[in-house]
């Protein structure tokens, strides 16, 4: 340990702590005033808990208990954590979109890193945006990072069956408009839907992207599924926080880790798992951040890539099955053996991508399924071009109906969502 120290590189926070003069008197007495010893200044790496907790985002209203655990390993690792909050984009509240606010967030991120005395960073990730805005902010600062998902929820349930957050919300609320099910019935749904702490739990941004961490090499293996009540949520968090401490002894800041080939394996995966077309505009403006070129037309890498993934939007289950049926793992695997991966590509535990799925057991496979019996052939992120979208547009097959991926006939504009909501239920408009 001591001949590591002695050849590695200077610690960025010695440019506060390490002073003997007025400057550094007064960073580390400040400091003091939380109860930290002196001798933790020492030297020793300091991890910053980037956390996008709040009240007003549910989906990572427990991200104050997730964080513990993460400074649980920082301190077994040797270093000292210290957790900042930033600003939290919750889609369920946050108006008009969350996707609005993700470049300011992610300016907070940045900021938030760049002028504080910080080796390495744990990004603690969830609802939609927080992912994007928080992988961005730090790239641009390219530290060693290391991203914590807070898993999804567990399975809905409502009278006997599985629902989904999201999916199911615009199942039952066509239900009410048809007069198949009743206020009361739709109202009872809200407590069986989203019934414990975590984000949705059917494939849509924050499943995909929490997939996209760990796909980019960016999360520990398992990033993506683990439920948010399970305790190896916990363990995960746990061993981020040890793993972080040696990422800054290495010097294995993020653009070592977000290449060329780590999107690609991306793209890929996100087709393999029916995941959203969110992820296209923020993988590229990830991309952008770390100095990779990436565009749209990139994303036909994907396009005849089968999707494997039985989940809600696309099929039936939920994320909670396919964490039991081996998670993301299992699909990278596939991936690995067809030629669709970049084996070597670099991920945070110091290991390639390969070296973390090679063994990976599929359990079920009607969740998982295989390239043999793929759940949707060539399902894949489609690009498209047209008159109505000359720069380029997206769809997801994997959740289309057959009619929607071929089409002709008038389109019918609204000025805006208060007149879509206003008329799309008046019987004399002229459809």
């Amino acid at each position: 340990m001591a001949d590591s120290k002695k050849n590695a590189k200077p610690l960025r926070s010695q440019a506060w702590f390490g002073l003997k003069d007025r400057d550094g008197f007064l960073h580390r007495s400040w400091m003091k005033n939380q109860g930290i010893p002196h001798d933790e200044f020492d030297g020793r790496p300091v991890i910053g808990i980037c956390n996008t907790w709040s009240e007003l985002t549910p989906c990572n209203s427990h991200f104050r208990e997730l964080a513990e655990y993460v400074k649980k390993g920082v301190y077994e690792a040797g270093g000292l954590p210290l957790e900042f909050p930033v600003m939290s984009l919750g889609e369920t509240n946050l108006r008009p979109t969350a996707m609005l606010f993700r470049n300011l967030a992610s300016m907070d991120v940045e900021e938030s890193i760049r002028g504080n005395p910080m080796d390495g960073v744990i990004l603690l990730v969830g609802c939609d945006k927080t992912t994007p805005a928080l992988l961005m902010g730090a790239a641009s600062c390219n530290l060693p990072a290391l991203a914590v998902s807070g898993g999804p929820m567990l399975n809905g349930r409502f009278r006997g069956k599985n629902i989904g957050s999201g999916t199911g919300v615009w199942q039952m609320s066509e239900e009410v408009r048809a007069g198949t099910m009743t206020q009361e019935e739709f109202t009872e749904a809200e407590s069986c839907m989203n019934r414990s702490r975590g984000h949705c739990m059917t494939m849509g941004t924050a499943s995909t992207m929490a997939s996209m961490v760990e796909s980019l090499g960016m999360g520990l293996p398992h990033n993506a599924a683990i439920p948010a009540v399970d305790a190896r949520r916990q363990v995960l968090a746990h061993l981020a926080g040890r793993r972080i401490v040696d990422m800054v002894r290495e010097d294995l800041t993020m653009d070592k880790i977000l290449t060329r080939q780590a999107f690609e394996n991306a793209i890929r995966t996100n087709a393999a798992i029916g995941g959203s077309t969110n992820a296209v505009v923020h993988l590229i403006a990830l991309a952008k951040r770390i100095g990779v070129e990436l565009s749209l037309e990139d994303w036909e890498l994907g396009s005849n890539v089968p999707c494997l993934v039985n989940l809600q939007p696309s099929g039936e289950y939920l994320m909670e099955d396919f964490y039991y049926a081996g998670g993301l793992p299992a699909v990278l695997k596939q991936l690995g053996e067809q030629g669709l991966l970049h084996r070597d590509a670099l991920t945070v535990n110091g290991k390639t991508i390969w070296d973390n799925v090679s063994s990976a057991p599929n359990y079920d496979e009607k969740v998982i399924t295989t390239f043999a019996e793929p759940f949707k052939p060539k399902a894949g992120i489609a690009v498209l071009k047209g008159n109505l979208a000359p720069n380029g547009a997206v769809i997801k097959p994997s959740a289309a109906t057959a009619s929607l991926l071929k089409h002709r006939g008038r389109a019918v504009v609204f000025e805006n969502v208060e007149e879509l909501h206003a008329k799309v239920d008046d019987d004399s408009l002229d459809i």
